[in-house]
Order: structure tokens, then sequence, then C-alpha cells
């Protein structure tokens, strides 16, 4: 008898040689799995191979999962408790679960099937994937965002990273629960969504920028209009007015790219209260903050930096791909007009994740980004199972907080007093 894996090959490679794509497709579940049955039964009458039931439901599971699913990974892609599946060529999947990496026992029979399955994404959203375009940014049915990368950029075989969309949304509640701030923070958060603040939440890969953007998006009034742009769409706003634009790379023919720029430019045109970019990364940065410096007010988005002030630089250094004959003065002094509060978020070594720091950008004094820090997470150890312990600390607001007059200006002032009397820096 040949090795399980040999066997299988042998087992789908005859099976799926003789299969009617057109048939196949209008049988239902429980249909298609008594034909893959059949099958293998008779091919296996057939070459004498004595095969016991449980591994005679295993081949039917992964066939089915192949040609209706994502193959080897559709059992990883409904476990729930699975954040990310990182996938280094055929025999190197890994996943994420609660903060932290681990290597799957799942393999790919062979780097065609891996390469199949990553253009059967593609196709779902109407993107190309080949050789000759061996990048790829798409998303599964469910929402998951998608990244491909094909040989001959990807040395070992096929590479794709998934970064699975949550079937809940996650409100501050449950980020209280989770330790990634305290509800001080989350009160803070709320007053500054409700009160129209323009925010950037900033963090690294992995860190919970767009979870947070999903949560501060909660709080947004049901009667304003919002615009959304994103290069793959997972933002769920519950509101009753929103517009989603996504971009699209160009086709066959090179032609017919739509990037965010564009996509914000348009968004101007449509009479938009707030504009949610998912992530600023390139000259589509100047038309952000163009449009909350101009009666876009609660417009919020989120990038790539290590802290607040490193996410200034990083705005600066994007509005210069946009336009190099603005002086560096002005440009600065458009991001301060602009930006209210920067929430900075980290994934710590531990696995969790946690709002770093809570700042307010108040203004400049000579060519300097003036911030204040309102909250900041300070570590003070481990715990026995080596979870990160620490508290939420506050040297509460300056006079002329920006975030101040506008809760006074939308009746919140109470609830901001509220959040800082008894909490001490």
């Amino acid at each position: 008898m040949l090795p399980t894996k040999e066997l299988y090959r042998s087992l789908r490679g005859r099976i799926f040689d003789a299969i009617d794509a057109e048939a196949i497709a209008k049988l239902s579940k429980d249909e298609l799995q008594r034909e893959l049955i059949q099958a293998i039964n008779v091919l296996a009458e057939q070459d004498n191979t004595p095969m016991p039931n449980s591994l005679r439901g295993d081949y039917v599971k992964m066939m089915y999962d192949e040609l209706r699913g994502l193959g080897p990974i559709q059992t990883l892609i409904e476990d729930d408790s699975i954040s990310d599946i990182m996938i280094n060529g055929p025999d190197d999947v890994f996943i994420e679960r609660q903060g932290l990496v681990e290597k799957s026992s799942i393999t790919f029979i062979d780097n065609d099937q891996l390469i199949n399955i990553a253009k059967r994404i593609a196709a779902q959203v109407g993107r190309r994937v080949d050789e000759s375009v061996p990048l790829c940014d798409a998303r599964l049915a469910d929402g998951s965002r998608v990244n491909i990368v094909l040989p001959p950029i990807a040395i070992d075989g096929a590479s794709i990273s998934i970064r699975k969309f949550k079937k809940q949304s996650i409100g501050f509640s449950d980020l209280i629960e989770f330790g990634a701030m305290s509800s001080e923070v989350a009160k803070l958060m709320v007053i500054a969504s409700r009160c129209r603040l323009n925010i950037v939440i900033s963090g690294g890969t992995g860190s919970g920028k767009t979870t947070m953007m999903n949560a501060l998006s909660q709080y947004i009034s049901e009667n304003e209009r919002i615009v959304t742009i994103e290069d793959a769409a997972e933002l769920r706003l519950q509101q009753p007015h929103v517009v989603r634009l996504e971009t699209r790379t160009a086709g066959i023919e090179g032609n017919g790219e739509v990037n965010q720029r564009q996509l914000v430019i348009n968004s101007l045109r449509m009479r938009p209260d707030r504009i949610i970019i998912g992530e600023c990364r390139g000259s589509e940065a100047f038309e952000m903050l163009q449009a909350m410096n101009t009666g876009h007010d609660g417009s919020m988005t989120t990038l790539h930096a290590n802290n607040p002030r490193d996410a200034i630089s990083r705005i600066e250094s994007m509005v210069m791909m946009a336009t190099a004959s603005l002086p560096l003065e002005a440009i600065r002094r458009t991001v301060v007009s602009a930006v209210d509060i920067i929430i900075q978020i980290s994934r710590l070594h531990d696995g969790s994740r946690k709002v770093m720091s809570v700042s307010e950008v108040i203004g400049m004094e000579g060519q300097n980004v003036v911030m204040e820090e309102i909250f900041r997470f300070e570590q003070n150890g481990l715990s026995e199972k080596g979870k990160v312990l620490g508290n939420f600390v506050t040297a509460g607001l300056m006079e002329r907080s920006a975030l101040y007059e506008k809760a006074r200006y939308f009746g919140l002032d109470r609830e901001l007093n509220g959040i800082f009397s008894g909490v001490s820096a």
C-alpha cells in the first residue's frame, strides 16, 4: 500500500482528471460528497487497496474542500480561534492564535496545488495573479484579507498571508476585557468619535488598527454620510448611510487601475460627512488632510508607525509623495491643523495588543509639533504566565485642548471631566 500522502495524491489526480467542472458545480454538498465516496471506492477496488472508512472520510473532506473551498487550509479558515494564516510554500503553514504564532500540521500536496488555490482566491474578486503578475491583494467571501506572492518572486513556493475576518464585531467593552485599554481610555475614545475629532490610528502590522477603527466607528451618528476607502474592504460600519469604495489593480492590458488617491479625490465630490481610509500609505494622505481641513470633521485613517511622533513624520513623508513643491513647514502646519488625536497601538511580546498612547496634537511652537499625551500604558512587570502587566495613566487634559472645546460644543464636557476625576498620573 502506498504511503497515505502518496495514496491521496494518486486518487486525487485520477478523480480530478475525470471531473466535469460544469456538472460538479450543479451538485449539492451531499451529492458531491456521495460522488466522491463512490469514486474513491471504485478506484480502491480497482487497485485492490485496503482503506479504512476513517481514511475514506478524510479523503472525501480533503477533496471536497479543494473543489468548493480552499483545500488544505479550509479547516483553518473555519477555526474561529485562528486570527492569521501564513503559508510559506507547500510544506510550511503557520497560524496565529491569541497573538502567538505556531506551525500547523497542514501541508499542500505540492506547489501547483497551492498556486491553483491562490489563483482561485484572486479570481473570486476579479483579480489576476500568475508569473507575469506575481503580487496580489484580495479578500475571501467572508471578508478576510489575503496577500499572495507567487514564484519567481517567492523563492520557496507560493506565499499566502490571510488576516481572518472576525464574524462578530469587537467593541470597546471587549477590548477592555482583553486588557487592550482601560474603561477611562475607552470613554475618551467614544467622546472623541462622537465629537467628530479627526483620528489617526498608528501601529505595527497585526497590532489591531482595523479592530480599533471598527470600534470607534460604532459611535458615529446614524445621520452622517460616511465614505470608506480601502485596498481590501474589511471595515464593518453599522450606520445606514455608508458608501464603500475599494481600489482596483490594473487589468491584463495594464489599464483600469484605480488607486486610493483617486478614490479620495472622488469621495470629496460625494458629499461625505466623514471619510474613512482603511490605511494611508501614499500620496492619498495629501487629499485626506485637505478633507479633514475642509469640513469633513470626524474623518479617520490608520498608518504604520512606532509612536505618535513617528506617525506625524510618516504623514509628512506621504504628503511629499503627492506634492514636492510644498515646503516642509507648510506640510507640517497642514498636518497639525488636520489631525486631532493619534492612538498608538502595539502588539506586545506576549501576544497581547494594547493601546500604548493616546495623544492630542495641540499645535506648533516654532518648527516643532506640540503634542500632549492624554493616556499612556506603563508596564510594571510580567505575570507568572509571562503576560505583560501594567496600568493606564494620565496627567489630564491641557487647558487649550481641542478635545475639551469640542466636547463642550457637543454637550459632552461633563462626561469628559468625569473621565479624569480620580484617575492619577
